[in-house]
Order: C-alpha cells, then structure tokens, then sequence
C-alpha cells in the first residue's frame, strides 16, 4: 500500500496532501466533509459546524441539490475563504467544453463564489461516451481561472487512459468509492503510477462496517470509536477521504482520526474485510 504520509503536509486544518499535474500544487485536506443526500438547510448548518470546528475541504456536486447550501455555510462560518477547499463536480448532462462552462457559472452562482478550488468530472459515462470531451471542458474551465484543480470521480483505468491519449495534463486526483468493503487496491496503485492523487468517498460504506467485529474490537484497543477507526484505515491506504455526517457533534470526532496512527498489521486486518462490493450500484452499471 501507498505510503501516503511521507507526502503530506499539515496546515492549520489538518493533515493535507498536495495536488500534481491539474492540481497545480493545491493542498487538498486529507479529510474532508461530504455532503451527499443533504437539504440546503442541513447543508448550510452542517458546512458552518465544520468549518468552526476545523474542517478545512468541502465537497459536493451539481446533482446533490444543496451547493446554495454551501455557499450559505461558508458563509455564516466566519473562515476566510482562502482558508478552505471547496469542490464541486459536473455532472453527466454536462460533458463538453461550452456545457461544463455554462455548469460551472451555475454552481459558483449557487455556491456564491467566483471560483471553486477543485472541479471534478462526476462520472464517466453518458449516452455518448463523452468523459474525454468532459475532461477537456474542465481544461477550459480552469484555464479561464474559474477552477484552480481539476480531477475526475468514479474514473476507471481505461477511461483514465484515454484522457491520457488525448494529451494535456492527468487529472489532480480521481474520488472513487473505498472503503473496508471495497479496498481498490488495484485502482489505488494505478492511480500513483499515473501520478494521480486518490479520495474516497463512503469511507465508512454507509455505516455498515462499523459494526464488523474486527472494527469494534480494534477500536477498543486504541480506546476510539469505530468511524475513527477506519477513517485512520483511509488516511493509511488513499491520500484524501469526504466523510459525511450530518450530525454536529460526530465532526471533531471524525477530525481527530488525523492524529491515530495505525499498526501496519491492523491496517492490514481491516484490509481482509474486501468483498469488492459497492453501496450504490446503478451508475456503475452504466459505465
């Protein structure tokens, strides 16, 4: 497994990692807060809790509904903007240079922002097959100073190869679904063969590891809670983790999963859970 620490940095935030190739050196915090399946209201409350309470990278996406409730967010939090890394993604009706533009205006109108940190392409897949021409609107986007990153979500090797093809620069990072469940070792080694940084999301698969014996008595042993746990697991196998929570008082306990270092062999314990199954099927059966 990647030795991901020996690349990272730690800011006021926490632990970051920095960004090659379309990053353009950006310090994307190792741990973020999703917001997946969250109203504006939720959001707005959850986004400015986080921020107070140290969180330093935000994500969401077009079609989660609630960039409004981001921008409302950061906004009530008090935190400088330059102090945070917000990303957004483009979704699937949008692939093409003058699409992901016209998308892009939207969430920073919706976000009330005039640039986003990091863009990612959401999915691969369309009725077109168009990710290449998706990847080259974010190309655009950041050229035009609307994004200072720009990455891609769900990205399998051969669509990651045919960006590749194409030519200009890798893609930042790539956020794909990881978790004990579905360790991805394979897509996590190509992606640091490429250069190309690694985050997941549903890190805790939904909330169905936590109750595997190997995370309860583990946890114990290192007197944390069982998200702790394999969120410390994420931050020893992938470079960058989006927890989700929308509970407030479940965000500085998942923060503090930066300070627990794992034994090797405990990481490698939590490893041996992989069925290779995923949370959410339907898109994959797209790609």
């Amino acid at each position: 497994m990647p030795d991901t620490r020996a690349a990272t940095s730690r800011g006021a935030g926490g632990p970051t990692v920095t960004l090659g190739g379309a990053g353009g050196g950006l310090e994307l915090p190792r741990i973020g807060l999703g917001v997946f399946a969250l109203d504006d209201a939720s959001t707005a409350q959850i986004v400015c809790a986080a921020l107070q309470a140290g969180y330093r990278g935000i994500d969401t996406a077009a079609i989660y509904g609630n960039e409004a409730g981001v921008g409302e967010g950061i906004r009530r939090s008090g935190v400088p903007r330059d102090q945070m890394v917000v990303t957004t993604k483009l979704w699937v009706d949008a692939h093409g240079v003058g699409p992901a533009r016209v998308a892009l205006s939207d969430s920073l109108r919706r976000l009330g922002l005039e640039q986003v940190d990091l863009y990612l392409v959401h999915w691969p897949h369309t009725a077109g097959g168009r990710w290449v021409e998706a990847w080259q609107g974010l190309q655009a986007c950041q050229e035009e100073g609307l994004a200072r990153a720009i990455g891609v979500s769900n990205f399998g090797a051969a669509h990651l190869d045919d960006l590749a093809a194409a030519g200009g620069p890798q893609p930042a990072l790539n956020q794909v679904e990881l978790h004990p469940y579905l360790t991805g070792a394979d897509a996590v080694a190509d992606h640091a063969a490429r250069g190309v940084r690694t985050q997941s999301w549903s890190p805790l698969a939904r909330g169905e590891v936590l109750a595997e014996p190997v995370i309860r008595r583990l946890s114990a042993g290192y007197d944390i809670t069982p998200a702790q746990l394999v969120i410390a697991w994420q931050l020893a196998v992938v470079d960058a983790t989006a927890v989700k929570t929308g509970q407030p008082r479940r965000l500085a306990e998942n923060l503090a999963a930066a300070d627990v270092v794992l034994e090797p062999e405990h990481v490698a314990m939590i490893s041996a859970l992989d069925r290779g199954t995923h949370v959410e099927d339907a898109y994959y059966q797209l790609a």
